[in-house]
């Protein structure tokens, strides 16, 4: 896979629909891009990495030993 991916290509990568980047990046969600010219999204493989480790969550441990 190519270190730079298109939004298409993250998109796919991150399980997510296209539109999905396109509204996180609006909103200052979601990984960091690189804007190329005047329109041109594009995603750093390592940036998309360091976003889903940044999501991942501990399951939380109740009294029982549960996660819940």
């Amino acid at each position: 896979m190519p270190p730079i991916l298109s939004r298409q290509e993250a998109a796919k990568y991150l399980g997510v629909h296209p539109g999905t980047l396109t509204r996180w990046a609006r909103t200052g969600m979601g990984p960091t891009y690189l804007r190329v010219g005047a329109r041109g999204i594009r995603y750093r493989k390592s940036d998309l990495d360091a976003y889903l480790a940044e999501q991942t969550c501990d399951p939380v441990i109740d009294h029982y030993g549960r996660a819940i």
